[in-house]
């Protein structure tokens, strides 16, 4: 498994944490992560806690597509589960989006032209 952080797609959501519900979120943390690290394409995770925000998380999930996200993991029992441990904690529900790092030989190509 290669880093987070050199995944071809990352997944990030902030995760707001109803106030009081903290330290039952992050024990449903860490009974969840182990759910998503066992599917296909799954590169990594990352998960801490806002200093400016104490009850906002930021999640960081490496893959090697989105599509190992949406069709690998969320629908996957492993998905389910993760739902079941997590999703009641979060108000608002968080929006979760995808990005892919860029190349400054890329990006310099691209400003040339």
């Amino acid at each position: 498994m290669t880093g987070l952080l050199d995944a071809p797609v990352l997944e990030q959501a902030h995760l707001p944490v109803r106030a009081g519900e903290e330290a039952a979120f992050e024990a449903a943390m860490a009974e969840a992560v182990p759910l998503v690290s066992g599917i296909p394409g799954f590169r990594g995770i990352h998960v801490s806690r806002g200093v400016e925000r104490p009850g906002t998380y930021l999640l960081l999930i490496g893959w090697d597509s989105v599509g190992a996200h949406e069709a690998g993991f969320r629908a996957s029992p492993q998905y389910t589960r993760w739902r079941e441990l997590l999703h009641h904690f979060y108000e608002p529900f968080p929006v979760v989006e995808h990005s892919c790092p860029f190349r400054s030989n890329v990006l310099a190509s691209n400003l040339a032209a």
